[in-house]
């Protein structure tokens, strides 16, 4: 048994977005809590790094909807705290055609949840940003509330919080073994540690740690491509313009969702990306280019010459990214199902980092044994047929 002034609250492995707001709700809470990472900080082998993520209310179903309100406190919070601006509004433009079902399920939702947005014609489309090119037939859905979150800035502010609070952050420490038990310990490729209770956030990385603990989830691991276009005018789809992040649904030629933030990272270039990718192991992510990214990137290209035309229709820069998909797209926010001091946040799905700070709340209360105030059925690992205790 360990000497009780080395045992932590909680381990926390994976210093992604939602390791970083786990550690950061079990420090503020008075916590004991070490956060290990196994690259050196920053680094861009997961998801969670880069200049940009969209912040929305706009979802399908209310439950999201419903966090995304303590969401956008908490990162207030984290900003003011911070004493750097994290987020920027800039509202979000959903696009479709007028009889779209997930655009139609999107605006019931805003209208149930009370959350400002605007329906906009094709013709009142064209008034209000004349430089994006529509498709007959297709309308516009403003959430009002969407905007940008500085992503780098967010993890830097959350590991500075989590130090000051009295966590420790651990970089360049691979964990090597996980022995289950009361307590848990850990060991990396530097040193072995003890806690109470762990939590595993460590993204594409997640099936690796969890395989020795007699559990494998249903998660596809994806490389997705980051692409920014040249703006022919500089700052014509800039936030000087007013313009806002945009998602289009339901297009003819993409089968998944094409989404885009005002330029501003990168002077003069606009992120636009296919919000899917390809199959791709973690650990090979930069492996050469798969014929299926080329054609990622040629269904973003039309998009680009067809609804963008002040974009040069090729991307000037390319970077990486990875997502970790559950086959519904919902997270998993659960207790291990054999060891309930060892809790699971993962398959964020691409749609993760803005959400982060209420998922952070919900890994650190189930590591407490707290009870969450949110609803967590849509998140259970036993959602998946073979998954549950049976399967151990």
């Amino acid at each position: 048994m360990a000497a009780q002034k080395d045992l932590c609250d909680a381990i926390v492995i994976g210093a992604g977005i939602q390791g970083c707001f786990t550690a950061y709700h079990l420090a503020k809470h008075g916590k004991r809590v070490l956060l290990l990472e196994q690259f050196f900080l920053p680094h861009s082998r997961g998801s969670s790094h880069g200049q940009s993520r969209i912040i929305r209310r706009a979802y399908p179903e209310d439950f999201y909807t419903q966090m995304m309100n303590e969401c956008y406190q908490i990162w207030a919070q984290l900003e003011q705290e911070a004493g750097t601006q994290l987020h920027r509004q800039t509202g979000l433009l959903l696009l479709g055609m007028k009889e779209n079902p997930e655009l139609k399920k999107i605006q019931a939702t805003l209208s149930r949840q009370g959350v400002e947005h605007q329906c906009l014609s094709s013709e009142e489309l064209n008034q209000r940003f004349p430089n994006i090119r529509l498709a007959r037939g297709e309308v516009g859905l403003l959430d009002e509330s969407g905007g940008v979150l500085y992503a780098d800035k967010a993890l830097r502010a959350l590991q500075d919080a989590i130090r000051q609070l009295g966590g420790i952050v651990r970089d360049g420490e691979k964990v090597i073994e996980i022995k289950p038990g009361l307590p848990v310990l850990v060991k990396t490729t530097s040193k072995s540690y003890q806690a109470k209770n762990l939590v595993i956030t460590a993204g594409p990385w997640t099936n690796q740690l969890l395989r020795p603990l007699g559990i494998e989830l249903p998660l596809q691991t994806l490389r997705i491509n980051v692409c920014y276009w040249r703006e022919k005018v500089p700052g014509s789809y800039g936030v000087s313009q007013a313009f806002p992040c945009f998602l289009g649904m339901g297009l003819s030629l993409a089968p998944h969702h094409i989404y885009g933030l005002p330029s501003r990272e990168y002077p003069g270039l606009m992120k636009v990306c296919y919000h899917h990718g390809n199959n791709a192991d973690p650990e090979e992510r930069d492996c050469p280019t798969a014929f299926s990214d080329i054609q990622d990137v040629q269904i973003l290209s039309r998009f680009v010459r067809d609804h963008l035309p002040d974009l040069q229709p090729e991307p000037a820069v390319m970077e990486r990214c990875m997502y970790t998909n559950t086959p519904d797209e919902h997270f998993i926010l659960d207790r291990h199902p054999k060891y309930d001091n060892i809790v699971i946040g993962a398959g964020f799905s691409g749609h993760g980092f803005k959400l982060s700070p209420v998922v952070g709340k919900i890994l650190y209360e189930l590591s407490m044994k707290l009870t969450p105030y949110y609803d967590l059925i849509p998140f259970r690992i036993n959602r998946f047929p073979g998954l549950g205790k049976a399967h151990l």
